[in-house]
């Protein structure tokens, strides 16, 4: 007998005979399993596909933003305004930085933060992303990046630059860390800046590296240029010239507008005081405002000149006609008007040349009340300026109907209603366009601009003269002369409103005027806020501003002389009425 043989009948077990059913059970319960997992498979795959492919991307796959590179701010000539540069943020995954070293050290001290900070942020390790620092410099993320810190990662984004700094940002604005306009034209024209970002889908591993790419990328579509009515020149001057004499005068705030009455373009908008839009920590609203378009307040005397022109469009009056002023006052309801020094007899155009309140008001009581509102509405006082610019006011001017005979006499030297620096600039430009009121763009125009008529062109050249002897001998502004061009402007002075009256000694000095006078070209208004070193006459705080920045804007432009240019002998200035 064999070995084998022996083996299978020495075991009980062996020898015994197997049912078959058992096999066949064996057979039929590894089927029904390879049964079920297909049967799972097909579920998974197929039936319930959607869910399981959704519950894969959320833990793997992502959409990236593909952010649009945001459109440039450009001056009237292409001098750059804002644009935007790369500035890498750096991020981290907590749970995975690692530090050998001093490279904490050294990463706290290219990031300018305490290390203790950078502590703080990654003390967290259940989080998955943590921002360290949004926006540095590329250089900086350029170090970072050699370091090769583990958990330490970086994301493309972009920050933005404003070469003009603290002159330009009233009107330029400023964005957010995310890149979205906060104040000024940034904001204004946000959407068409900011473009509209792409996105591209990725599986990223644990680590968050792309591994691949999922599906097609759609590109970013990037931000649009803009270009501003803005002369980066004419802007700085101005500001500078501005910024000296709030600091001269020790005024609280100060504004200059300078219009192109030719293409109703924005030349300059400056305000001061003024902040960096690189350093914006803990700024004021008095630093935000523009103040030339949201900030309103009786223009005093600068009125005076809508009044003339209506007295002579109605054939009132003539230029050379007389008016007797003395003895210096006038009592209208029971309240006193009176000139800072009286006159006597005066001609309408030396009502203007002198600014005498009560000239003004004897003319002003022989109109009816609408005639006086039609001439302020209609030269855009109690307007909204149609400017896009977050914050433009309309001021006040009330309905005639309710005017009392003292309130339409105070109005007509500017108390009782109120308006903006912008708006008394545009009102100006009637006169300076021959009767036409030009509209206005903070946009680079292509052409001149079309003037709404408002006075006949006659009675605006007689008043253009009356302004330019405002700045002549014996006027009230001598310091806005300029040399080498003919100019002509209204000095205004008006006491603050505080509570229900006004205050004493706070005062707001103006000026606005034109030229050269002859065929004028731009038009410039200042108003210096609560000066408080001596001085407080528009034609001595605001004047100089103005011949300043008329001399720089016109040469700017081109614009030939049309005085012989020869030392000009200015002449004490003569103080003016409120």
């Amino acid at each position: 007998m064999s070995a084998r043989g022996i083996q299978y009948t020495s075991s009980p077990l062996l020898a015994s005979r197997t049912p078959g059913w058992r096999s066949k059970f064996v057979v039929a319960v590894l089927a029904l399993a390879f049964l079920g997992l297909t049967a799972r498979a097909a579920y998974i795959q197929v039936v319930a596909n959607d869910f399981f492919q959704r519950q894969g991307e959320v833990r793997f796959a992502r959409t990236l933003e593909l952010p649009a590179t945001r459109g440039r701010i450009l001056d009237r000539n292409g001098m750059i305004l804002a644009s935007s540069v790369p500035a890498p943020s750096i991020w981290a995954i907590p749970e995975d930085v690692e530090f050998e070293g001093s490279q904490l050290k050294e990463l706290a001290s290219l990031l300018e933060m305490p290390a203790a900070e950078i502590s703080k942020k990654l003390a967290d390790e259940d989080k998955t992303f943590v921002w360290i620092k949004r926006q540095v410099d590329a250089d900086v993320a350029k170090k970072i990046a050699a370091m090769n810190i583990k958990g330490i990662y970086q994301r493309k984004e972009y920050r933005r630059v404003y070469p003009e700094g603290e002159s330009a940002v009233h009107v330029v604005g400023f964005t957010n860390v995310e890149d979205a306009g906060q104040e000024g034209v940034e904001l204004t024209f946000n959407k068409a800046l900011a473009g509209k970002a792409g996105s591209r889908r990725v599986i990223k591993d644990r680590l968050g590296r792309v591994v691949e790419d999922v599906g097609d990328m759609i590109p970013p579509v990037e931000g649009k240029d803009l270009q501003l009515s803005i002369d980066s020149k004419v802007q700085f001057f101005a500001y500078q010239k501005l910024r000296d004499a709030v600091l001269e005068h020790k005024a609280k705030a100060g504004s200059v507008v300078v219009l192109d009455v030719q293409s109703g373009e924005v030349l300059a908008l400056a305000n001061y005081p003024s902040y960096s839009p690189a350093k914006r920590a803990n700024l004021s609203g008095a630093q935000l405002r523009n103040r030339a378009l949201t900030d309103t307040f009786e223009p005093g005397s600068t009125m005076k000149p809508f009044v003339i022109a209506l007295a002579l469009e109605k054939g009132l009056v003539k230029p050379e006609s007389v008016i007797q002023t003395a003895p210096g006052h006038i009592t209208i309801s029971g309240s006193t008007i009176t000139d800072a020094h009286p006159h006597g007899a005066l001609t309408v155009n030396e009502v203007i040349q002198k600014s005498s309140n009560v000239g003004t008001v004897k003319l002003a009581m022989q109109m009816q009340p609408r005639e006086m509102w039609e001439m302020f509405s209609q030269v855009g006082l109690g307007q909204k300026p149609q400017v896009p610019f977050p914050g433009v006011v309309s001021g006040k001017l009330r309905a005639y109907k309710t005017w009392r005979p003292i309130e339409q006499a105070t109005m007509s030297y500017g108390y009782g209603l109120s308006s903006s620096l912008f708006q008394l600039a545009r009102a100006y430009s009637v006169f300076a366009r021959d009767g036409e009121l030009v509209p206005v763009t903070l946009v680079k125009a292509q052409q001149p601009a079309a003037g709404v008529r408002v006075m006949d062109a006659k009675t605006a050249r007689s008043v253009r003269e009356m302004l330019h002897m405002v700045a002549g001998p014996g006027g009230t502004a001598p310091k806005a002369q300029t040399l080498g061009f003919s100019v002509g402007g209204k000095t205004g002075t008006a006491h603050k409103q505080e509570g229900r009256g006004y205050a004493d000694k706070k005062y707001r000095g103006f000026f606005v005027g034109l030229a050269p006078v002859e065929s004028p070209r731009i038009v410039v208004a200042v108003m210096i806020d609560e000066p408080s070193n001596g001085k407080y006459f528009g034609g001595d705080v605001a004047a100089p501003v103005f011949s300043d920045t008329v001399q720089q804007t016109l040469r700017l432009l081109g614009v030939q002389p049309d005085m012989a240019v020869r030392p000009q002998i200015v002449a004490q200035a003569v103080e003016e009425s409120f």
